[in-house]
């Protein structure tokens, strides 16, 4: 029973596979070659006294089921379209008219391209890098070495091959909280729809929001506002036309239908972020050169799109989750959609590249799910400094130029060596790859998404891979001896945990369901979330800078660094529920 399984839905596919396989133009890498034979049989409808499985892994669950199974045609069959389908994923294969499943190294922008791509950090030379990273790499683990023998790592050790880091504590003035609560007792008590109001005449980021025939901008702000609110709130146009004095249904379901758009809320948010950026306030914070990125996760209702997305993590209920990036001035630049299901990692640089700000951000903090070696290598390349927060971190290992040339003290640590030769093989794919990413042509979470769908990789996938094995140890051994690094991360992470919580507290409708059927419309609701929270930050920066004043025009000291441990992120002085009004035209 257990062997027959997964063959389960056999003759629904087995009437169209082989017609299906004799229309589609499949071309494969050498390495699916023996697929691509297998395939062949199918395609062909041809017996063979002996099934070929050189594809199969010997480690994968076909090749156990197969050998329970003896020679079954259907179980064979079943393994070699899983196969293909992964092949397709890693383009292994490919196909010769086709755009999302076309050959990867032709989807690459040319070299010529790459070359005149700014945002590369790296020589075009593959030895001068090599150079470079090894001459860096040796100075690491010299000093990492001196460290382990002279007990010198702060709060770590390294013992019988096992790295420890002690989690850092809060380093938080003492003074600095009652300072918060002075300066939010001294903030207005404020009705969301004035918060609205007040920022919408600061920044004008109504003015995005253009007709889509016309480009003309809205009119009707309070309308365009209403309908804004209605998706941040998530109570939807209906509740809102209920709550509101200004507007009904049909009114506001027409200018979402000709004036809201992502563009226009990207273009809005880019405005928001922008004049916060400016704010006295904003300076005691950061430059806008590091932020932090996490995904947090919103219910879905048992229905459309989102209806089998359950992830164990969060319970049973189906859901999907919002990306969203903040920089250390607390502006929340880019948010995205993704399946609550997915791995966060391949969406961290989609927010970077995504507009202004975030080209703009030199060192990026990311939760534990964000470690990946193809992450750490197109980050470098990119000219970011990713900060991944490190939860299993005895586990982690370094990989090294020569294992034998490492100190005595770090042997333990090391888990292999970098094939400096694939490398220097496939560096000119690797800058057209970034390049690629840059230039918009291929999303990054879509292009390392097919680097890290199959085992089997090709060998950019591979090539890549090895880079980020170099930039990862460099990290790790960077990450245990600068405990300044560590804060600096906790720091930006725990800014977005904060940031989540107002999120938490603005979607108020639906009992924070997100009920929307269609990608579409869910993808609304997260990016008039995430405007409706920077709005909010802005106003809170303004009127904390305000309350700063009003203090020391008291005569109460305000040490400045204590204004770093401020956040705009408070919301209990705004309402949230209730009616809507605003000043009638």
């Amino acid at each position: 029973m257990f062997a027959t399984s997964p063959v389960q839905g056999y003759n629904r596919f087995r009437r169209y596979v082989p017609r299906m396989l004799r229309c589609l133009e499949i071309r494969a890498t050498p390495v699916a070659t023996p697929l691509m034979m297998a395939v062949a049989l199918i395609r062909d409808g041809r017996d063979c006294p002996s099934l070929p499985t050189g594809f199969l892994r010997p480690s994968s669950k076909w090749s156990r089921h197969l050998k329970m199974g003896s020679n079954d045609r259907r179980l064979w069959e079943v393994a070699v379209l899983f196969h293909l389908r992964d092949a397709f994923r890693s383009a292994d294969i490919w196909l010769g008219a086709s755009r999302r499943y076309a050959d990867l190294r032709e989807t690459l922008v040319p070299m010529a391209a790459a070359r005149a791509t700014a945002r590369l950090t790296v020589p075009f030379e593959p030895e001068a890098w090599l150079a470079d990273r090894k001459a860096r790499m040796t100075e690491g683990l010299k000093r990492l070495a001196k460290a382990v023998r002279t007990g010198t790592i702060s709060k770590g050790s390294i013992e019988d091959g096992t790295l420890r880091i002690e989690r850092l504590t809060a380093a938080v003035p003492e003074d600095a909280d009652e300072l918060i609560l002075d300066l939010y007792r001294r903030l207005p008590e404020v009705r969301i729809t004035d918060i609205l109001l007040e920022v919408e005449a600061a920044t004008g980021f109504a003015d995005a929001f253009t007709h889509l025939r016309t480009g003309a901008p809205c009119k009707d702000k309070i309308g365009l506002l209403n309908v804004l609110l209605a998706e941040g709130l998530n109570l939807g146009l209906r509740k809102m036309a209920e709550a509101s004095n200004t507007h009904d249904y049909w009114q506001l379901s027409r200018l979402s239908r000709w004036h809201v758009e992502s563009d226009a809320i990207n273009h809005a948010l880019a405005m928001v972020v922008a004049a916060q950026g400016r704010l006295p306030m904003s300076q005691f914070w950061g430059l806008g050169e590091t932020a932090s990125s996490d995904g947090q996760f919103f219910p879905a209702a048992r229905q459309g799109e989102a209806m089998n997305l359950i992830n164990a993590k969060y319970g049973s209920e189906p859901g999907l989750k919002a990306y969203t990036h903040l920089s250390d001035q607390y502006a929340p630049f880019a948010t995205q959609l993704i399946p609550a299901t997915v791995s966060e990692a391949p969406y961290i640089l989609d927010g970077l590249l995504m507009n202004e700000t975030g080209q703009r951000v030199r060192e990026q903090y990311a939760d534990t799910g964000g470690f990946t070696d193809h992450v750490f290598a197109a980050s470098s390349i990119l000219g970011y400094r990713f900060i991944p927060h490190i939860r299993d971190l005895p586990s982690k290992r370094l990989y090294v130029f020569n294992p034998a040339g490492t100190p005595q003290e770090l042997r333990g640590l090391v888990g292999g060596k970098i094939r400096e030769e694939t490398v220097v093989q496939n560096w000119p794919d690797i800058l057209r790859s970034a390049a690629t990413m840059v230039a918009g042509i291929m999303p990054p979470s879509q292009l390392l998404r097919k680097f890290a769908s199959y085992p089997r990789q090709h060998d950019l996938a591979v090539a890549l891979r090895e880079v980020g094995r170099i930039e990862r140890t460099l990290f790790l051994i960077d990450w245990v001896l600068d405990v300044d690094m560590q804060r600096r991360a906790r720091i930006g992470l725990n800014k977005g945990e904060a940031h989540h919580a107002l999120k938490n507290a603005l979607r108020i409708g639906r009992q924070g369901e997100i009920r929307d059927r269609t990608t579409e419309g869910q993808h609304y609701r997260m990016a008039g979330l995430n405007l409706l929270a920077a709005i909010v930050i802005y106003w809170n920066s303004v009127h904390l800078g305000h309350a700063v004043a009003k203090r020391q025009k008291a005569g109460l000291d305000v040490p400045p660094e204590l204004l770093a441990h401020i956040s705009p992120l408070g919301w209990a002085h705004i309402l949230l529920t209730g009616e809507y009004r605003w000043p009638k035209p």
